[in-house]
């Protein structure tokens, strides 16, 4: 029985009428495909060996393995194109995909098949991808990123410490400014030789942890100050001149 049919009988109508239901939940399904459909998703969707299997073909009859969609296709050769800018380095991984995806030379072995399966994604590169250096390097990263709200986590961490009881009447402009100063200083610290000694070692990982006092936002752990001057002065370029980020005054 289809989604669409269990709807229906849920609400006791007949197949062809119309379910307003149905349609809500359509809709925020096409809405969370569309948020997650990006280039990136779609190359790590592509590399994934598991959803080439039969095994995971045959779970719905609407599936098709990743190079024979035509959207997943679109969006993976933006990723590439956008990953490697070298032409011939572009033709080389492209190369190595299509005989991934196609199942040619080492990867159309008994045993390279048989473990699409039964191997993690991870496991399946490392055993089986040296003869795809920069698909098994690109696999190597993507697939082994975790499902994790960390890095929202930490940024919300970082706006309440801001934005406090006692602070709440800064503006939106301006607390997203200190936001990307907080984030940016943070990062410049682990490059400084106090970062992993010393009564500050490691300061913002106890950072995450600790809540804000008084509602002024003081960390449990340090005694971080917004203003660093030493820091505030470093510029990263991005090699050709341009600054990328710079201080900002706020």
């Amino acid at each position: 029985m289809y989604p669409y049919q269990i709807h229906i009988w849920h609400e006791g109508k007949e197949l062809n009428e119309e379910s307003s239901f149905y349609n809500v939940v359509y809709n925020i399904l096409i809405d969370r495909w569309t948020k997650s459909c990006t280039p990136l998703h779609c190359l790590a969707h592509s590399l994934n060996p598991r959803y080439y299997c039969l095994e995971w073909l045959q779970g719905a009859p609407n599936r098709v393995p990743p190079h024979k969609d035509e959207e997943i296709c679109i969006e993976r050769n933006k990723c590439l194109r956008r990953y490697f800018s070298d032409s011939k380095e572009r033709l080389m991984a492209t190369k190595e995909f299509v005989r991934f995806s196609g199942a040619e030379d080492v990867f159309g072995q008994f045993g390279c098949l048989q473990n699409r399966w039964d191997l993690e994604p991870k496991e399946w590169w490392i055993m089986y991808g040296p003869s795809a250096p920069l698909l098994q390097n690109l696999a190597l990263k993507l697939l082994s990123q975790p499902s994790s709200s960390s890095c929202c986590e930490r940024n919300w961490s970082t706006y309440s410490f801001i934005h406090s009881m006692k602070r709440n009447k800064i503006n939106p402009k301006r607390a997203e400014d200190l936001v990307f100063v907080h984030t940016n200083l943070r990062l410049l610290s682990r490059q400084s030789s106090k970062y992993n000694e010393g009564e500050t070692r490691m300061w913002d990982i106890g950072g995450d942890r600790a809540e804000p006092f008084d509602g002024a936002g003081t960390l449990e752990v340090s005694s971080l100050s917004l203003d660093e001057p030493e820091l505030e002065a470093v510029i990263f370029t991005d090699g050709q001149g341009n600054n990328e980020i710079s201080t900002i005054q706020v």
